[in-house]
């Protein structure tokens, strides 16, 4: 089957041409995953990033293989904790548990659309949070399918994802969500709120 793409910012709906008919409960649920997998991309960088930064970076863990060297000892060495394959990991099997915590968010000025955070995190500063009016609540079904979204990119890309943020990669979501997954790839706007 062949489809037309409308992309409204951070929502990407696929439509079925004029003349095709049948399977239409089947699209819909295609493309609402779809749709979800962009804006669940970028909560997943921003939640990691957010997580990252709240790690002192004066912590370490010892990382290294379990062979040794002629002389009987085992060599192991020291990385900071926050970008260790071990902490990523860990981060990443709760990551999206966050997602009931994003909503649509509809700008009232432009009308564009895209799924924001709407609760304060535990430590940090709540005026930074846009006004709830512009955002829609649909339901525990509108989180879940985010959920869902979530936790299918991280399925998918769990190495790609550890890889990039062991490296300290510049602008991470449009790495993860652009060139690797190529989620956003096709999105009329770049999305830097999440």
């Amino acid at each position: 089957m062949d489809y037309s793409d409308d992309c409204d910012g951070a929502i990407c709906l696929h439509q079925q041409r004029p003349g095709e008919e049948g399977q239409g409960a089947l699209l819909f649920w295609s493309n609402k995953r779809v749709a979800q997998q962009q804006p669940s991309c970028k909560a997943i960088a921003d939640e990691l990033n957010y997580s990252i930064s709240q790690v002192d970076p004066k912590k370490t863990i010892k990382v290294g293989g379990f062979r040794l060297n002629p002389d009987g000892t085992m060599k192991d060495k020291k990385v900071p904790l926050a970008r260790s394959e071990t902490h990523l990991s860990e981060l990443l099997d709760g990551v999206c548990n966050s997602m009931s915590d994003y909503a649509l968010h509809v700008d009232p000025d432009t009308q564009h659309k895209q799924y924001m955070r709407f609760a304060p995190r535990s430590s940090g500063a709540t005026g930074d949070f846009p006004d709830f009016k512009n955002f829609q609540f649909d339901g525990p079904e509108a989180s879940s399918g985010l959920k869902f979204a979530c936790e299918s990119v991280v399925e998918e890309l769990e190495d790609d994802i550890i890889s990039l943020f062991s490296e300290d990669t510049e602008h991470v979501h449009e790495e993860l969500c652009n060139r690797v997954s190529d989620y956003c790839k096709d999105s009329s706007h770049t999305n830097d709120e999440l």
